[in-house]
C-alpha cells in the first residue's frame, strides 16, 4: 500500500473509531510502519474523527519528526510495541469506555486481563496484560511495554486505554474493536458466574488456528 493509501487509510478508520464513540475528544492515537522504517502517526490533540491526511506526523526509524504536525506524546508508547513486537506494522491507542473500566476492576489478573470469553477474543487479541497507571506521554510506559518482551498484541494501560498492534492497520482495528466488545461482555457479566471457554476448548483454537498465546497458569 503506498503512503498516500495509508494516510487515507489512517482517516478513514480513525473517523470510524470516533463516530462510533470509541475515543472521544481529541483522544486516541494511530501509527502505521512504513516500508523505510519510518512510521506515520496521528499528530497531538488531533480528533481521530477530522484527521488530515496531509498533516499527519511522519517519523523516521528513529522516532524523529520529518514532516507534518507535532505527533502524539504518546510516540514512547508505539516506539516500544515496535521494538519489542517485531510483527507489528500498525497500532492503535484508544480511551473506549468499557476497556478502561476494565483496567480500574481490583480482580484483573495482569496477565490475562480477560479471561477467555469468545474464540474471537482468543482468535483476535490472544491475552490481555494490564500495565500499571502511568500518566499520559510518560517515557516510562515503554519500559513497563518491554517488559512485556513482544508477547503481547493487546495491552490495557490502567486507568487511561487499550493498545492494539497488528499486521495490518485493519487487523489492528478489528482487534480493538473485539477487545472493547469483550470488556463489554466481561463488565455485563461480572458477578453471574458465566461459563467460559475450557483448557480443552482453547487448546482447540491454538491448535486450529496457529494461536500463540503467552503462557498462563490460573492460579
Amino acid at each position: 500500500m503506498s503512503e498516500t493509501r495509508i494516510r487515507e487509510e489512517i482517516c478513514r478508520l480513525g473517523r470510524s473509531l470516533f463516530e462510533r464513540g470509541l475515543t472521544p475528544g481529541s483522544s486516541g492515537n494511530i501509527s502505521v510502519k512504513l516500508d523505510d522504517g519510518g512510521w506515520l502517526v496521528t499528530p497531538t490533540n488531533a480528533s481521530l474523527g477530522f484527521l488530515d491526511p496531509a498533516r499527519m506526523s511522519r517519523l523516521d526509524a528513529g522516532g524523529r519528526l520529518v514532516s507534518g504536525d507535532a505527533p502524539t506524546k504518546e510516540v514512547p508508547l508505539h516506539t516500544a510495541l515496535y521494538q519489542t513486537r517485531m510483527a507489528a506494522r500498525a497500532i492503535v491507542h484508544l480511551h473506549s469506555t468499557h476497556s478502561v473500566a476494565l483496567s480500574m476492576l481490583p480482580e484483573i489478573d495482569p496477565r490475562a486481563a480477560l479471561p477467555p470469553m469468545t474464540p474471537y477474543y482468543l482468535m483476535k487479541c490472544g491475552q490481555t496484560a494490564l500495565v500499571p497507571y502511568y500518566r499520559p506521554g510518560d517515557p516510562a510506559v515503554a519500559d513497563a511495554i518491554k517488559g512485556l518482551a513482544g508477547k503481547y498484541s493487546s495491552v490495557l494501560l490502567a486507568n487511561h486505554g487499550p493498545v492494539v498492534s497488528g499486521d495490518t492497520l485493519e487487523a489492528a482495528v478489528f482487534a480493538m474493536e473485539e477487545l472493547e466488545e469483550t470488556a463489554r461482555l466481561y463488565l455485563l457479566l461480572r458477578g453471574l458466574n458465566p461459563r467460559y471457554l475450557s483448557p480443552a476448548q482453547v487448546e482447540d483454537l491454538v491448535k486450529v488456528f496457529g494461536l500463540e498465546l503467552p503462557e498462563h497458569h490460573h492460579d
